[in-house]
């Protein structure tokens, strides 16, 4: 089959080809360049295998690393090329471009590393070593075969059906490298595809072996689902293999329904895999998809059933935000302001739905622009996204309200400058007015200016706040210079 889309004609690819000529060696494009290519979706990195023969003393050279040395040498000013001699491989770049090249290969396992040990193959024995069947396909890059399909796996079928399946057996290909299982269910989530039923089995049959793989590479894939369209589906994915409790226990702990009295409460996991999916239709970022998935997560902790009232999570959103920092670590996601991030999210995702079940006043608005800050409009998609009731009349009297919110919001930065507030009037000013040395008056006092003004007692203006601090001073016997 030859291959007819326009994009296999693009420049780069032909001048591959022309170079692979020139060295009397075959060379292909694999993997999801073509896959991509199938779908008629965007892939800027193109990998090319290379297959040559033998010297005359049996060494294989590294037709790789060589082909990709004669097409930067091709392209000239602007290339860049980097060699990696351990791997056999090489990387050339231009512009937004990347090429890499590597040798035809072939590999086997040890049961307790997922590092293959590799060896010269054949483009038969490197396409059986790929994970899936979509990923399997090569087209040809040389003149007299330029756009030849070989797909010795059904690859195109599996596109048109739309699932993820193994070249070979499925236990064997998730045994070797575990890290498969993850990057199935992460396919499947971003091509909105079915897993096979043996491969979904597979899966269920080796989860366990999910334990050497590295927590920075298991990461990497959750952070690819998580900014899938419905990033849901793949985490429903991790549960119903059994990977979820061997990788985030935490999220698993959220499953399940107790009933007391004839009063259960809702499902929690389902709740939050809703509210997740609510914030990837909004096109929230990656760490607010995060939030969002980790807003309930203290839920379990405070669960408490009182007769009078029901079901209660009191404080699960302060005790939701301890716990981010220890699961960020554990999945080894990143320990700085991106983490902190989350931890606001999740500390502050209460406040606007409080607002919005009482009554809005303008002291409660600015206290919440103050303590949210730039963050305020992510905050309030995350609180729009957990609005997940079956109940039609709440859902609308929350939306109402969540609007009312937000135009107070808007009203009261234009007036108030709260978001990013800085005190009108600074310690040392507070000191040389009253001859005070640094101590914890001067704290005590800016934190009342601080107060008077979210409160609404005095306006954000230097002049009112020097004003209202004289006074303050005076009632507790404070002499100014």
């Amino acid at each position: 089959m030859i291959i007819t889309n326009p994009k296999i004609h693009q420049p780069i690819l032909e001048l591959v080809g022309e170079e692979a000529d020139k060295l009397g060696i075959e060379c292909y494009v694999v993997g999801g360049w073509v896959r991509d290519l199938i779908l008629h979706r965007d892939s800027k990195d193109i990998d090319v295998v290379v297959v040559g023969k033998a010297s005359a003393d049996g060494e294989v050279p590294r037709w790789g690393i060589l082909l990709a040395e004669a097409v930067a040498k091709r392209l000239g000013r602007g290339s860049h090329l980097s060699v990696f001699k351990t791997f056999g491989t090489a990387q050339v770049k231009k512009g937004d471009t990347e090429v890499e090249f590597v040798g035809a290969r072939k590999e086997s396992y040890r049961h307790d590393s997922r590092n293959p040990i590799v060896e010269d193959g054949t483009l038969e024995e490197d396409q059986n070593r790929r994970d899936f069947t979509i990923n399997a396909m090569a087209i040809c890059l040389n003149k007299d075969r330029y756009g030849e399909l070989l797909d010795p796996f059904g690859g195109m079928y599996d596109l048109e059906d739309c699932i993820i399946q193994t070249p070979l057996d499925p236990d064997i290909t998730f045994s070797d490298d575990p890290l498969r299982m993850m990057r199935a269910i992460r396919f499947a989530t971003q091509l909105g595809f079915n897993l096979t039923g043996e491969c979904f089995d597979a899966i269920a049959r080796n989860k366990e072996r999910i334990n050497i793989i590295t927590r920075e590479r298991i990461a990497d894939e959750l952070n690819k689902i998580m900014l899938s369209r419905r990033p849901s589906e793949g985490w429903l994915l991790l549960d119903k293999t059994g990977l979820l409790p061997l990788i985030f226990p935490e999220l698993a702990a959220l499953k399940g329904v107790e009933t007391m009295n004839g009063r259960a409460h809702k499902d929690i996991f389902y709740h939050t895999l809703k509210v997740l999916d609510n914030v990837a239709e909004a096109q929230g970022g990656l760490w607010l998809r995060w939030a969002a998935l980790l807003h309930d997560i203290g839920k379990p902790r405070s669960k408490k059933y009182e007769p009078k009232v029901g079901w209660t999570f009191y404080n699960h959103n302060y005790l939701g935000a301890k716990m981010v920092p220890k699961i960020f670590k554990a999945l080894k996601l990143p320990q700085n302001e991106k983490m902190n991030y989350v931890v606001k999210m999740v500390d502050l995702h209460m406040r606007p739905i409080n607002l919005i079940e009482e009554t809005v006043t303008d002291s409660a608005v600015r206290r919440l622009l103050f303590e949210a800050g730039d963050d305020i409009n992510d905050l309030m998609l995350l609180c729009n996204a957990d609005i997940t009731s079956r109940n039609e009349d709440k859902v609308k009297r929350y939306h109402d309200n969540y609007e009312l919110v937000m135009h107070k919001m808007v009203e009261l930065e234009e007036r108030d400058r709260i978001r990013n507030f800085q005190p009108p009037v600074m310690g040392d000013e507070i000191m040389q007015m009253f001859h005070l040395e640094p101590c914890a008056l001067v704290g005590e006092l800016k934190s009342a200016v601080k107060d008077a003004i979210l409160d609404g007692i005095i306006p954000n203006d230097h002049d009112a706040a020097v004003i209202f601090i004289r006074q303050l001073a005076k009632d507790k016997g404070l002499e100014t210079y």
